[in-house]
């Protein structure tokens, strides 16, 4: 029996240990950014300029903008959890082809942007950017906020407390709560977890037209869960199922234009 207990101590200091290494790594297992400023670039991105934004607690966030033309909507684009800007250039030179502005951010701790990343900053990066964009257009009926991934629970964020013409989500989460449970079930997630991102619970209260596209064959952020956060949006909204594709899917070739068409038959300002 003394073999079984010594086991049994070693097995539970093994889960403890585990335990608190993800509770002391969180955020580096879920913010993966590439800290170099990313080079604008000109030759893909026409009418490009680099920008940058002061959050409310001080931070600056560095951003790309693109001006919208002949009244067209701009595009406020809150990415995912890795890399930078530069990472989306093909997406952004797509997404302002026909005139649509871009307003893009580098989270703070991303790609030049100062600070480190948290859920806490995120929400005050995104209410920043969506400052700027205003100050742009001047009117919120002129903003279509886009999230990407980690990016749809800030977009999320401010489609339920702000105004604006749309929300475009791309492989979105009911929460990282939900995400993260599902794939570290063996360990107290709920305990643990810092930044949860409850989309859910902020969903319902969005005040503005939903488009959310998602591949069935996500293996990051899992359909379900996307579709779990689309069951609690309001009315108007319109969900994209894209068969045999895995994570982010706005810019497929099969997908693009049905965005875009959804873009057009928003109400004009």
């Amino acid at each position: 029996m003394r073999w079984v207990r010594g086991l049994l101590y070693v097995v539970i200091a093994a889960y403890l240990g585990a335990s608190g290494f993800l509770y002391v790594r969180q955020r580096d297992i879920l913010y993966r950014p590439n800290v170099t400023a990313a080079a604008v670039p000109l030759a893909t991105l026409p009418g490009v300029t680099a920008k940058q934004i002061k959050t409310a607690d001080g931070e600056t966030l560095a951003a790309w903008f693109v001006p919208p033309r002949n009244n067209k909507p701009i595009l406020l684009y809150l990415h995912g959890n890795g890399g930078n800007l530069a990472n989306r250039t093909r997406r952004f030179a797509l997404m302002t082809a026909q005139g649509a502005g871009l307003l893009a951010i580098d989270w703070r701790g991303y790609g030049g942007s100062t600070g480190s990343p948290s859920e806490d900053g995120l929400m005050r990066d995104a209410e920043a950017a969506y400052r700027s964009a205003l100050e742009t257009v001047r009117t919120p009926r002129r903003i279509v906020i886009v999230g990407e991934s980690l990016g749809s629970g800030p977009a999320v964020m401010l489609a339920a407390y702000l105004d604006c013409a749309g929300l475009i989500l791309d492989s979105a989460y009911s929460s990282i709560l939900d995400v993260a449970s599902e794939q570290y079930w063996m360990f107290p997630v709920r305990l643990l977890l810092a930044d949860q991102y409850r989309s859910d619970l902020r969903i319902a209260e969005i005040r503005a037209p939903l488009l959310a596209m998602h591949g069935d064959q996500d293996r990051i952020v899992p359909i379900k869960f996307g579709e779990r956060l689309f069951a609690l949006a309001p009315q108007p909204k319109e969900f994209i199922r894209v068969p045999g594709r895995d994570h982010l899917v706005l810019a497929l070739d099969d997908v693009w234009p049905r965005v875009l068409a959804w873009i057009d038959r928003l109400p004009s300002p």
